[in-house]
């Protein structure tokens, strides 16, 4: 049970990383809006690849912000049902979820996403317009990158089901939505 308690920690430890990254996008693109209004608006300057910018930073805050949810149950759910169940309950659902949804979910984004970045690499893509960011592989390459992380979430749900199964956790505070919903 103790290596349970490791990988469990080990786990979430990632899905808090990704939550991290993912606030620190959000900041940085909020900080790329109020640049471009203000060169647009002050100035009548228009950068194509900040505004670029502006989608590869959302894709990060929304792509990296998926297993940071999972580890938090800040994603969608039937919470009419979900928070009148016992936590074993609550447990074998997340565990039979976690299974039957979002690791296999997860593999089949992270298998096709992986192809979907590697062509783009082995095409040199860029950006369509004039003056937009080159090297549109690295944002595509943030798709596998999240899948592993969300299977990586997806298996850090089961472990904390197991703590829970054995009386040791149970699910309040940031295991119910944590202030986020």
């Amino acid at each position: 049970m103790r290596w349970i308690i490791k990988l469990d920690k080990s786990l979430a430890w990632l899905s808090k990383l990704c939550g991290w990254i993912a606030c620190l996008a959000m900041i940085l693109m909020a900080l790329n809006v109020f640049y471009d209004v203000v060169a647009r608006y002050a100035f009548n300057e228009v950068s194509i690849a900040m505004q670029e910018m502006e989608w590869h930073l959302y894709s990060v805050v929304f792509l990296l912000g998926i297993p940071y949810a999972l580890r938090t149950d800040g994603h969608v759910r039937v919470d009419v049902f979900y928070t009148r169940w016992s936590n074993k309950a609550k447990a074998w659902i997340n565990i039979i979820g976690a299974v039957a949804f979002v690791i296999p979910f997860a593999y089949l984004i992270g298998r096709y996403g992986y192809s979907f970045a590697l062509d783009s690499f082995q095409m040199g893509e860029g950006s369509g317009d004039p003056g937009g960011l080159p090297h549109r592989w690295i944002i595509k390459a943030i798709i596998p990158l999240s899948a592993f992380f969300m299977a990586t979430a997806g298996l850090n749900m089961v472990t904390y089901a197991i703590r829970v199964l054995s009386g040791e956790k149970g699910y309040v505070g940031e295991h119910s939505a944590g202030g986020l919903a």
